[in-house]
């Protein structure tokens, strides 16, 4: 008896307290989130695989991306939203400071100074304001809790334009519509008055002809090709109508992994990035989409789900916008892809090729598990 007594009250060993250190800490994720995000992480290293047959080091690269993006996932899902809150305007100004770093120090690539060479890694800025930003304006906006008025939404458009002003000076035009987008769902969630949305529209419409004389030469350029790609095939038009063919040939159920011969033939350009949905619709088909488009709605309906369930105004304004990030990349991405929207740099979420970008999603990702993780903290 004095030994089945002494057994019962024996210290735990060092595999227990391993198995329920790894269980807190793996507390802080959200299943059905976790789920859709490893579903659609696998469907995107597919995918990549078969399209970067030809340069196998992007498809390694992918993979240690998709590693820092896990990791950064979990450090963020581990943060406290208020301790979010308290970092939103730093990360913010930082953001602005690193946009002005591109300005005065950036990296050419193509004809576009988008990246800033900080010795160790090179970042783009732009990417990180697409998150500084929601949670700039979501900070700023809890603060105002109950007293929302005029000026704050001017004051809201102001911290919107500081940062799309740089980028489209870059120039990157894309990515400021992307983060404009990101701000202007913040301050819709806010409570802007449909008045003003009503009278934003007639002035975007009637400002479109000064835009258009504002435009560079190939952004008017990718204009003109979205309404024909016919009128010049084998130049501006050229990447379109391969994709347009490659999304075509992939029929029903597609030719099968590895099998695209649009993608394998060289006909796709940027095929590991922006032109990603093409390689997948050539080699999976229509219902392959379909299993896509359905990945990509649950990931957006849980982000809402997380949005309407937030403890604090800071959670559902960031949880809302990051849900609506993620569908605006997917839609505009896939619009571009399939000739229906003009080519711009945009990247499909967890299939382009890009670490800055997977990153940020693992950031996005994370602060919706903290959200969520946090509501059930409050309720209970």
């Amino acid at each position: 008896m004095s030994t089945l007594i002494g057994t019962r009250h024996q210290a735990p060993t060092l595999q227990s307290r391993v198995v329920l250190f790894m269980r807190e800490r793996l507390a802080v994720l959200d299943p059905a989130l976790l789920a859709i995000v490893a579903a659609l992480a696998m469907v995107g290293s597919l995918t990549l695989y078969s399209a970067g047959a030809d340069f196998p080091w992007r498809f390694t690269d992918q993979m240690r991306n998709f590693a820092v993006a896990a990791f950064v996932m979990f450090v963020f899902a581990s943060i406290p939203p208020a301790l979010l809150m308290k970092f939103a305007a730093p990360v913010y100004a930082l953001g602005v400071l690193l946009l002005v770093g591109v300005e005065l120090f950036g990296v050419t690539v193509k004809g576009a100074q988008r990246w800033l060479n900080l010795g160790v890694v090179t970042i783009q800025p732009s990417e990180i304001m697409r998150l500084a930003l929601p949670m700039m304006l979501a900070w700023y906006f809890h603060k105002r809790e109950g007293q929302i008025r005029t000026l704050d939404f001017i004051v809201a458009a102001t911290l919107v334009a500081v940062p799309v002003v740089l980028i489209v000076h870059q120039p990157d035009l894309g990515t400021a519509l992307l983060v404009l987008a990101a701000g202007f769902f913040v301050i819709f969630f806010a409570g802007l008055p449909w008045k003003w949305l009503i009278a934003m529209g007639l002035a975007g419409l009637a400002f479109l002809p000064v835009a258009w004389t504002l435009m560079h030469d190939y952004q008017r350029q990718r204009v003109l090709t979205l309404i024909d790609p016919m009128t010049d095939p084998l130049g501006k038009g050229f990447h379109t109508l391969q994709a347009m063919i490659a999304i075509g040939s992939g029929g029903v159920f597609g030719k099968g992994w590895m099998q695209g011969t649009q993608t394998h033939l060289e006909f796709i350009p940027e095929r590991t990035s922006d032109f990603i949905f093409a390689v997948y619709s050539e080699e999976f088909g229509l219902v392959g989409n379909i299993v896509l488009l359905a990945l990509f709605l649950a990931l957006v309906v849980r982000a809402l789900s997380i949005a309407l369930g937030a403890a604090t105004l800071f959670g559902r304004l960031l949880a809302g916008a990051i849900a609506l990030i993620i569908f605006t990349y997917c839609f505009v991405n896939m619009g571009m892809v399939s000739g229906i929207l003009p080519v711009v740099g945009v990247p499909l979420p967890f299939m382009s090729y890009g670490g800055t970008a997977l990153v940020t999603l693992g950031m996005a990702c994370g602060m919706l598990m903290s959200i969520q993780r946090h509501r059930k903290l409050v309720q209970t």
